[in-house]
């Protein structure tokens, strides 16, 4: 990008006004407030996240909840500010070459070694690694830090309730499904919780890795992920909590 000279930069704001001086910014500086972008921007914006496998949905150059939890996604595989706004610096870091994906991140260092399930409060993420060190699958949850601390734990049986439940239920009109228990009494991972009158989700996959929703303090996760944990701790599995 070529650099513009002082002098002209100033011009240009005067030519323009305080109107257009935002878009100037985005051309020659490093911010830009999310409401100045134009449709066009907004689509690049969205092609750009759901290129990186962020999931922003359509190309529509409306920025609507599925762009913002997208960028979310963004924000904290780049370990950036998580706000949800392209504005700021989100919208140069998403379009420049250096941008990492949503879907594939590293491991957090300081979570140990061994087959394991780590999980990032911080990130909204989690990963399933096997005993030679291979992460098997990785993606996003929707949590609540409030009802679980970091530490280690061990999936199983915990305060004389199984510690594997199928079709597990809130008591009321849900269903926990793939319900792996692994923290005292009730915290464990199951598929986001589905409705017992038609089987449909309570909310959608696009806002998991994100807080735009909070749990009750288990971890909900996509049906498939839900179905890999269920297979994946058959035996007992040691989940390391990260925040």
């Amino acid at each position: 990008m070529p650099r513009v000279a002082k002098g002209v930069h100033m011009k240009a704001l005067t030519r323009l006004g305080m109107g257009a001086a935002a878009l100037v910014v985005a051309i020659t500086g490093t911010t830009i407030p999310a409401e100045a972008l134009t449709i066009a921007q907004n689509k690049a914006a969205q092609t750009k996240l759901n290129k990186l496998g962020c999931y922003a949905g359509p190309v529509d150059g409306v920025v609507g909840q599925m762009t913002q939890a997208a960028t979310v996604r963004f924000q904290a595989a780049n370990k950036m500010t998580q706000n949800g706004s392209l504005g700021g610096t989100t919208y140069s870091r998403l379009l420049a070459s250096s941008a990492k994906r949503c879907d594939i991140r590293a491991v957090p260092a300081g979570s140990g070694s061994g087959r394991r399930i780590v999980l990032s409060q911080s990130q909204n993420y989690l990963w399933l690694i096997d005993a030679s060190g291979k992460v098997v699958r990785q993606g996003g949850i929707i949590d609540n830090p409030t009802y679980l601390s970091p530490g280690s734990y061990t999936t199983g049986s915990k305060c004389g309730r199984a510690g594997r439940i199928k079709r597990n239920t809130d008591g009321g009109s849900l269903y926990l499904n793939n319900f792996v228990r692994f923290a005292p009494c009730g915290i464990g991972f199951h598929q986001i919780p589905t409705y017992k009158s038609n089987g449909a989700q309570i909310h959608g996959d696009w806002l998991l890795g994100t807080n735009m929703r909070a749990s009750h303090g288990c971890i909900r996760v996509q049906k498939s992920m839900s179905d890999t944990i269920w297979n994946f701790t058959v035996s007992t599995t040691r989940v390391v909590v990260l925040r």
